[in-house]
C-alpha cells in the first residue's frame, strides 16, 4: 500500500472534495481518500503507480500539487456509512438558497445575487452527480456531469448578458438592503454546509476553527456581495452590484468546465 499526499490549493469547499472524488471514481487501484480542506490536502491511499491518479487531479485544474509518496502498513480505512443523508443535506441547503437568492435577486434587480445563487446551484449540481453516482454506473455519472455542466453555461452566459444590458442601460438601483441581508444567510449556509461534511469525518474536526469556514470560495463570493451592497449604496450606483456579478459568473463559468471535466 502506498500513501500519496496532494496539495489542492484550490480546494476551498465540500463541492470541490466531491469533484475530485468523481474524477478519480474510475481508479480502482485507489483504496482510500482522506480529504482535510482546511489546509488545502489530500492524502490518497493506493496501490500500483501513482501517474493515473496524479494526471486525473491535474485535469480539474484546482491547483493539484504532488508533495510525498511513501510506503504504508495502512491497510483498513473507515467506511463512511451516511454519506447519502449528508450529500442530501448540504444539496438541500444549497439548493434552497438558489431559490431565494434568484427570487430576492430578480425582486432586488441586484445581479450579485442571481450570479450568487447560480454558484449555489453549481454546488448542488456537485451534490446531485455524487449522488447519482453512488452506486451508479459510469456511462449514467458522465452523462449528468454533461447536461450539468452546459446547463450551468448556458445559465451564467444568460446573466453575463442582462449584466451587459444594464451596464449601457438606465436601470433602478438593486435594493442594497436585500442584498447584504439574502447575503448573510447565505455566508451563514455555506459555513454550515462546511461545518456539517467536515464534522462528519472525525471527532476533532467537529471543533473547526473559524479559518476553515472562511477559506470557503463560497464565502469569499458572498463577501463580496455583502460589500457590493455598501458600494451601492454610499456610491448611489449600480456598478458595483454589476462588477461582482460579473465575477462571480466567471466562477461560475470556470465550475462548470471542472464538472464537465467529469464527463470525459
Amino acid at each position: 500500500m502506498l500513501k500519496t499526499i496532494f496539495e489542492i490549493t484550490k480546494m476551498d469547499c465540500p463541492s470541490e472534495e466531491n469533484l475530485i472524488r468523481m474524477k478519480l471514481d474510475v481508479i480502482s487501484e485507489i483504496k482510500n481518500l482522506d480529504f482535510d480542506i482546511a489546509n488545502r490536502k489530500l492524502t490518497v491511499f493506493h496501490q500500483g503507480q501513482i501517474e493515473e491518479i496524479e494526471q486525473s487531479i491535474l485535469q480539474l485544474n484546482l491547483g493539484g500539487k504532488l508533495l510525498t509518496t511513501e510506503e504504508t502498513d495502512q491497510i483498513e480505512f473507515k467506511e463512511e456509512t451516511n454519506q447519502k443523508k449528508l450529500l442530501w443535506t448540504v444539496l438541500g441547503i444549497n439548493f434552497a438558497f438558489f431559490v431565494i437568492e434568484m427570487v430576492t435577486g430578480l425582486i432586488s434587480k441586484s445581479m450579485g445575487l442571481v450570479a450568487d445563487s447560480l454558484d449555489m446551484l453549481a454546488d448542488s449540481f456537485v451534490y446531485g452527480i455524487s449522488l447519482f453516482a453512488i452506486g451508479g454506473t459510469l456511462i449514467k455519472k458522465k452523462r449528468i456531469a454533461k447536461i450539468a455542466g452546459y446547463f450551468q453555461i448556458l445559465l451564467a452566459t444568460i446573466g453575463f448578458l442582462e449584466v451587459l444590458r444594464r451596464f449601457f442601460g438606465a436601470e433602478k438601483l438593486p435594493d442594497f438592503s436585500t442584498m447584504i441581508i439574502v447575503s448573510i444567510f447565505a455566508l451563514i449556509a455555506n459555513g454550515i454546509c462546511l461545518y456539517i461534511l467536515q464534522k462528519s469525518k472525525s471527532k476533532d474536526e467537529a471543533h473547526m476553527k473559524a479559518s476553515m469556514i472562511f477559506t470557503s470560495n463560497d464565502v469569499i463570493i458572498n463577501t463580496g456581495v455583502i460589500i457590493a451592497g455598501l458600494l451601492v449604496y454610499w456610491l448611489n450606483s449600480n456598478k458595483p452590484d454589476l462588477i461582482v456579478g460579473t465575477i462571480v459568473f466567471i466562477l461560475v463559468i470556470q465550475g462548470a468546465f471542472r464538472i464537465l471535466k467529469l464527463s470525459k
